[in-house]
């Protein structure tokens, strides 16, 4: 069981992404994304590059843009997990998508990806203990425990399947 995390544990600047993670198993919540979520953008193949407006992100960069940050949060949880002391660094979405090149990528690609990523986020945190969940580091020149960012992933994958839903769709 890996609880939500109480405020002071990420940086304020997440609570969007962690207000949409319930009380409750976070593993729980990122196993039901992981069950719901490959199927779903399966069904928006059809749309994949649609942008709801000009200048943002197609529906598959939104996509490579969930898997790269995923990637990063579950790092400094295992950089954390492990009792790393020094900052881990930012990152700066626009420039990471800059250099993505999902347009050279198939949508099916980043499906599979998809699932690939969030089972090696799944084996990671269903392997920590409740004294690991807790230890806390640095990361974007914030303190942040190691539940915080397994939060964080959920959240941030679920505020980006709203966005979706709401702009997109």
């Amino acid at each position: 069981m890996i609880e939500k995390p109480q405020p002071g544990e990420y940086n304020p600047f997440y609570e969007t992404y962690v207000s949409k993670v319930p009380q409750g198993d976070i593993l729980e919540m990122l196993q039901s994304q992981s069950d719901e979520l490959p199927g779903w953008f399966e069904s928006l193949s059809g749309q994949s590059d649609h942008r709801y407006e000009a200048g943002k992100w197609s529906i598959a960069e939104v996509l490579h843009h969930m898997l790269d940050a995923e990637r990063i949060f579950a790092y400094r949880a295992l950089c954390i997990a492990r009792g790393e002391k020094q900052s881990l660094p930012g990152m700066d979405q626009d420039q990471y998508m800059a250099g993505a090149l999902t347009h050279e990528r198939t949508y099916e690609s980043l499906i599979e990806e998809l699932k690939a990523v969030r089972a090696a986020t799944l084996t990671l945190a269903s392997n920590l203990s409740q004294t690991v969940l807790k230890n806390e580091g640095t990361a974007s020149d914030s303190p942040v425990t190691v539940r915080g960012l397994l939060a964080i992933i959920a959240g941030h994958t679920a505020h980006h399947v709203h966005v979706i839903k709401e702009r997109y769709l």
